[in-house]
């Protein structure tokens, strides 16, 4: 575990770095407050930190204090002090501190308090890791692991928002299984929902990076690609259609999809950005499935 060690006095750097070193943890120093900050500020910051109450420029109290007022992974700060330091211990502990240690400190109990450190990290790492999973099972489909319907819908909706501020394309892509309800019929719902798993895995692989998949509803998909034109799209969704249908699915089921594009115009919303889409797909159903289709905006107003 990577610890700071935040002292002006050379000798106690010194020492407490043999000494942590030796217990297995891999110590960073600061000789002050502002080059501690800095320490802390990088992605690979430590877990834990020993900081002197009294630096020069910013004092271990203030660094403390400004490390719990950031949105990051939990610091276990341990202050040390001096014996006539009481009423900056006192403060410490006001400014978010978790233990002291007056100087000169025992090394076993040095030892101890590190232990128990280490405990509440863990126990917010274990935390945060809930968190997160919960945060995933509450945006995610439960079947394909693919965006929900409200949690594609609100992306969409950020992306539509940042397309308007920097007037960048933004295109859409809903996608329909072909004839998906003879595959319930013929093989089973547990046949059926395996194909569904298989064209989300397939769909996520062919669109980029950068690209949202989520199950719209039943075996509709929509896809959300920022920064992307219809022309980039179509090419996007002619992947995803060859990926698809190029290889049989579960059970060696061959199935096929359709799929409408639209791209947004300015002073345009989602629903009108979706009904393209609708349209579009629509359209290549009414050719014959297994089709890429643009919005086209005269047939979209007929329709």
């Amino acid at each position: 575990m990577k610890l700071l060690v935040a002292d002006d006095s050379m000798y106690y750097r010194n020492v407490l770095q043999d000494l942590l070193e030796k217990w297995g943890y891999e110590v960073v120093l600061a000789a002050d407050g502002y080059e501690a900050e800095l320490i802390l500020d990088r992605d690979d910051a430590p877990q834990m930190a020993i900081l002197d109450c009294v630096m020069p420029g910013l004092s271990g109290l203030e660094l403390c204090e400004r490390i719990r007022t950031r949105k990051q992974s939990y610091i276990y700060v341990i202050l040390l002090s001096a014996d006539n330091q009481e009423c900056d211990v006192a403060r410490g502990f006001e400014f978010g501190a978790d233990d002291y240690l007056c100087k000169p400190f025992n090394q076993l109990e040095l030892r101890t308090r590190l232990r128990v450190g280490e405990l509440i990290i863990r126990s917010h790492e274990d935390v945060a890791n809930v968190r997160d999973a919960l945060k995933f099972e509450t945006s995610h489909d439960g079947l394909l692991r693919t965006w929900n319907r409200r949690a594609i819908i609100e992306l969409l909706g950020k992306e539509l928002s940042r397309a308007k501020r920097s007037q960048t394309p933004l295109s859409i892509l809903l996608a329909d299984l072909d004839l998906f309800k003879r595959v319930n019929d013929s093989y089973g719902q547990l046949v059926g929902d395996e194909v569904l798993r298989s064209t989300a895995e397939r769909m996520t692989a062919a669109v980029r990076n950068e690209d949202c998949v989520g199950r719209y509803e039943g075996e509709e998909f929509l896809v959300v690609l920022p920064n992307c034109t219809a022309e980039a799209a179509r090419e996007v969704a002619e992947r995803v259609r060859q990926s698809i249908s190029s290889a049989p699915s579960p059970n060696e089921v061959q199935i096929t999809v359709s799929i409408g594009v639209s791209q947004w115009r300015s002073g345009q919303e989602i629903h009108n950005l979706l009904h393209r889409a609708e349209v579009a797909l629509y359209q290549s159903k009414q050719k014959g499935r297994n089709r890429v289709e643009v919005e086209n905006a005269t047939d979209t107003d007929r329709i």
